[in-house]
């Protein structure tokens, strides 16, 4: 140059070029045959960094052989990089924004705008078999089942339809139709074409089936409730309540979100999933709960007993001729004359008349244990940093150790057997015997709080 400085060494502007037209193809066929540019992008934008490197190197080699400086990367083309990541960006959020609308779930968000609009139901009365198997598979929308003396499924009740005004949603209800049809060994009540999976659309039900039915219901979102129906029934939901009564057979309920209430059943109950407050009341069979409920758990004369699985509890129960509740951070159970076992942390813990054997542990809650007749098997109490209460009939025989660390045993039983000693770290131990009649053995265990064994008054 004339004033003797350096040249500034140039771009050829290859990647440039070649990325703005790549881009350019892409986005043509993005717009007009809509491919997922988004996926693309998301799995294969390192090639631009590889692309951007390849042409750099080409750029350098051929200057260098032409005797001039390699040619580096410019402002320009960082700019351009920068701002195509920026498209990538936005195109990447289109395309995601796209597939989740045509997700049911996300669709129902969008779906929950405008008002509720009401039309009547046209279904036909179906002939059926005494005892068929009967599905009923709705995506929105509240299901009530009960028997009929007739050997027929009939269904009446409305469809909802969610729309901006009354016209749109006549348009709309046209295509929203709901069949009721022999499909293989079942009965199937659901949706029919476009309404099938659309969560604009509603259906609140109410369905008479025969008495003897084997019935299975499930709902995406809406309350469900079951009555006199005298085999099984199987219930699923992803959010309502569920209410079945009166059911002569096992019950099955999987729950996603809602309050489940089972009473008066001839069968098992399991529940599995998550939700809120449960109640089981009057099983000639057993209680299963499996999951994660929020709500207050209650059950009551249940004759095959308990048993209930979470991620803080393990519990087991043979039998159940009173009630139980459960809170967070409380467990009561009042006359169960199965073996009780429990497994759990940070609850206060209340145990009356049980009948069978007793293994309890737990940590940073208090236990309290009482009988109002004598023991008839073992009990064994283990705690951590809260406190033991174990209540006995006076008559009551029994063999003991207890273990208390950093913290004390107080009893009011004495006799020249019972020993008691202190350590010098501030343990308690006590063991002996005491009663002259058969002896249950009792082994109760803690730290940091404290172990009292009285007499029930």
């Amino acid at each position: 140059m004339a004033n003797g400085s350096p040249a500034r060494p140039r771009s050829s502007g290859l990647f440039s070029g070649l990325l703005l037209i790549t881009l350019g193809l892409l986005m043509l066929l993005w717009t007009y045959a809509h491919i997922g540019l988004g996926s693309i992008l998301r799995h294969w934008w390192p090639l631009i960094f590889i692309v951007w490197g390849l042409v750099k190197f080409y750029e350098r080699t051929v200057a260098q052989r032409q005797g001039r400086s390699g040619s580096w990367t410019t402002p320009g083309e960082i700019f351009l990089v920068v701002g195509v990541f920026c498209l990538v960006g936005v195109v990447i959020i289109v395309d995601l924004v796209r597939e989740k609308v045509h997700d049911p779930e996300v669709r129902g968000i969008f779906a929950d705008v405008g008002d509720f609009f009401p039309y009547d139901l046209d279904v036909s009365p179906l002939s059926v078999p005494p005892n068929p198997h009967v599905q009923i598979d709705i995506g929105r929308g509240d299901v009530s089942v009960h028997a009929a003396d007739e050997s027929q499924i009939s269904v009446t009740g409305k469809k909802q339809v969610r729309a901006w005004n009354e016209e749109a949603a006549d348009k709309l209800a046209d295509t929203l139709k709901l069949e009721l049809a022999k499909d293989g060994d079942s009965y199937v009540l659901r949706p029919a074409g476009s309404a099938e999976n659309d969560s604009r659309f509603a259906f609140d039900l109410d369905v008479a089936v025969p008495k003897k039915s084997d019935l299975t219901v499930k709902t995406g979102k809406g309350d469900v409730h079951v009555s006199d129906i005298a085999t099984g029934v199987s219930v699923a939901t992803r959010k309502g309540n569920v209410e079945i009564s009166d059911a002569g057979g096992s019950v099955t309920v999987e729950t996603q979100g809602g309050d489940t209430t089972v009473s008066d059943t001839k069968g098992d109950v399991k529940i599995t999933g998550r939700g809120s407050e449960v109640s089981v009341v009057s099983a000639s069979g057993g209680l299963t709960l499996n999951g994660e409920f929020y709500g207050p758990i209650r059950a009551e004369k249940i004759a095959k007993g308990v048993r209930f699985n979470d991620n803080h509890t393990d519990f087991t129960l043979t039998q159940l001729t009173g009630h139980m509740e459960i809170r967070p951070g409380n467990l009561e159970v009042v006359d169960a004359p199965g073996n009780f076992t429990l497994r759990t942390s940070s609850k206060d813990i209340t145990i009356e008349n049980p009948g069978g054997r007793v293994s309890v542990d737990n940590r940073n809650g208090n236990i309290d244990l009482r009988y109002s007749n004598p023991p008839k098997e073992d009990i064994q109490v283990s705690n951590s940093s809260s406190a033991i209460t174990l209540s006995l009939p006076s008559n009551t025989s029994f063999e003991i150790i207890a273990d208390c660390h950093s913290c004390d045993i107080d009893s009011d039983f004495s006799s020249s057997s019972l020993n008691k000693t202190t350590g010098k770290k501030g343990d308690t131990h006590l063991e002996g015997k005491y009663g002259s009649g058969r002896s249950v053995k009792i082994i109760l265990r803690t730290s940091y709080g404290s172990i009292s064994i009285r007499k029930t008054s």
